[in-house]
């Protein structure tokens, strides 16, 4: 599925431009250690059962740095793990994150009932565009450090709660493992990072499995990966694993960022072409690079290079 996953690795620096839920200490393989006594139809053997009390969560500090007109978010260190154009507030500003957008190309959000959602706020910018962009669509951010969503709103142009808009003070773990959000999400955007990097602080099969539950059939997860670390490739096992291979990976960005699609529903069987004409809407209603997706996408995967089916 994956075409020469080793060329993904660089030698370059570990990345600076993350976007990160809030925790100073990773909890150890946290999905599987999960306290929740949730049965899950069909997959009870995902959850941990055995009453194992949970770790009080240690929030790294909110900080804040400008230049050349952008605003940067930090938690306490150099490293970036958001950041906004002051002139354009409701934009994407990071390669990676507005590639986090990808679903586009198999999604609209034209319906009343769209729903997206985002497991780690950051700087917010995904939320923003979302609420902004797409009029009819329900939002939902889900976010476990309060710090993180108070700089959203007081700092990042974060709009409060309305009828579209939901932003949580939440675990990612305990929403994609709530009963309630079954199959309730078309969109779902991953982003879930400590503040070391040391990669995705949910990272089990058991989390990606939760992550395909919530979503529609057809929808798409997008999830942000940082390839030049240890933690790429298991997680792009665990992915695969979750969603039967149905998994794309565009190339490594200058910052070694690598963001993944994967895919719940009917099959997609789709011409290059085809996808070409609907980034070329995409891109003229959303100002995005979509058009650059579909060239990026058809590059990267291997046996995709004729038509896409996954």
């Amino acid at each position: 599925m994956i075409r020469a996953l080793s060329a993904l690795y660089s030698s370059m620096t570990l990345l600076k431009r993350k976007s990160i839920e809030a925790v100073a200490s990773r909890r150890p393989a946290r999905g599987e250690r999960e306290t929740s006594r949730r049965k899950l139809s069909g997959d009870a053997g995902d959850v941990d059962n055995a009453g194992e009390k949970r770790m009080t969560p240690r929030f790294a500090p909110v900080t804040f740095s400008e230049m050349d007109g952008v605003r940067y978010l930090h938690f306490g260190t150099e490293w970036v793990q958001g950041a906004m154009r002051l002139r354009k507030p409701d934009a994407i500003e990071l390669e990676y994150a507005q590639q986090m957008m990808a679903w586009l190309l198999f999604l609209s959000p034209s319906a009343a009932d769209f729903h997206v959602a985002q497991l780690g706020l950051g700087a917010a910018a995904l939320t923003k565009f979302c609420h902004r962009q797409f009029a009819r669509a329900k939002v939902t951010a889900v976010e476990l450090n309060p710090a993180v969503i108070v700089a959203g709103r007081s700092m990042f142009g974060l709009r409060e709660d309305d009828a579209r808009l939901s932003v949580r003070e939440q675990d990612a773990w305990d929403f994609v493992m709530d009963g309630a959000q079954t199959a309730s999400i078309d969109a779902l955007q991953v982003d879930l990072y400590d503040a070391t990097a040391r990669g995705p602080v949910l990272d089990t099969t058991a989390f990606y499995r939760a992550c395909r539950r919530v979503l529609k059939a057809p929808g798409v997860m997008t999830i942000n990966l940082f390839g030049d670390h240890e933690s790429f490739p298991k997680n792009i096992v665990r992915i695969c694993d979750a969603f039967d291979n149905r998994v794309l990976v565009f190339p490594e960005v200058h910052d070694g960022n690598i963001i993944a699609l994967a895919f719940n529903g009917p099959a997609i069987d789709v011409s290059w072409e085809t996808l070409e004409a609907r980034a070329e809407v995409v891109e003229a209603t959303t100002k995005l690079p979509a058009k650059d997706w579909v060239k990026k996408l058809r590059a990267a995967n291997a046996r995709q290079e004729e038509r896409l089916a996954i």
